[in-house]
């Protein structure tokens, strides 16, 4: 079993030799408290071609949580608090981290694939760290003054519990606003396949609490002009999580940059519009190789 370790923490990796000839990986990166199965429809999509790399982020599936022993024992209101102001990760550590990973694999050059939170840990990593040969951002931000925030209608969905609910229940709740309704509405048995997945990878609540710290303290704004490697970018026109402008300024702001935008897509579109984004994905990768 692959792993890492950094400042003490076990940083879990999955590792997958491709069938082709490419000799950069690709190496996906998650959102925030998803585990490695919302990229199971691109990893299928690269396999065939490249070596693929996939990390837990530190919290998230076999990674160890790495923050203090006596923070997930507190009761949620002050262990919010706590975590906030004290015991929260950042997008720097957790870049840190995956540099470990790929020090740990022997990998020198990797096209890098972020979305969301991983998105965020994406850039850092590709402006402090000289492994990155190309970037593909998805449904992500730059974060600072500047970006468009989060709705906070959103942000209070994704992190509600509602009165009674069980753990399933609350995480089918809390999850809508990254789907369409349309597409929930007419593929339940892949929507309660994705319960079992979080169920048995997602980030538990502390860790989930400790990396929305890290989003909200996020900011490359002022430094995305040191960014030198191609970069795409891709986002859904109906991101109810990160909305589009954010894409746009990512593409005002990278110089080798290019914009696609998936028409009605929604924050998890890579999942519901997967064949779309596989296929733009796919050609940028090979444009580089």
């Amino acid at each position: 079993m692959p792993q890492a370790t950094r400042d003490g923490v076990s940083i879990y990796y999955e590792r997958e030799e491709g069938a082709g000839d490419r000799t950069a990986p690709v190496v996906f990166v998650q959102g925030l408290g998803f585990g490695r199965w919302m990229w199971r429809w691109q990893r299928e999509a690269v396999a065939p071609e490249y070596e693929v790399v996939a990390p837990d982020n530190r919290g998230t599936g076999r990674s160890d949580v790495g923050l203090p022993p006596l923070v997930p024992r507190l009761p949620g209101t002050l262990r919010a608090l706590v975590i906030l102001k004290l015991a929260g990760y950042s997008i720097g550590g957790l870049a840190a981290d995956l540099e470990a990973v790929l020090d740990d694999a022997g990998i020198y050059d990797a096209h890098i694939v972020g979305a969301s939170m991983g998105g965020m840990i994406a850039q850092r990593y590709a402006l402090e760290y000289n492994r990155t040969k190309s970037l593909t951002l998805l449904c992500t931000s730059h974060g600072g003054p500047d970006a468009a925030p989060v709705p906070d209608e959103t942000q209070e969905h994704m992190f509600d519990t509602p009165d009674g609910a069980s753990e399933r229940e609350t995480l089918r709740h809390r999850m809508r606003p990254a789907f369409n309704d349309r597409f929930t509405n007419r593929n339940p048995h892949l929507m309660d396949q994705i319960l079992e997945w979080r169920l048995e990878q997602d980030a538990g609540d502390p860790a989930r609490e400790a990396q929305a710290t890290a989003v909200q303290n996020f900011d490359v704004s002022d430094r995305l002009d040191g960014l030198r490697v191609p970069t795409l970018i891709l986002h859904g026109t109906n991101d109810r999580v990160v909305p589009v402008t954010n894409a746009r300024l990512l593409e005002e702001k990278i110089a080798d940059s290019r914009l696609e935008l998936v028409d009605g897509g929604s924050h998890l579109f890579f999942i519901e519009d997967d064949d779309a984004v596989n296929e733009q994905l796919l050609a940028f990768l090979e444009e580089q190789d």
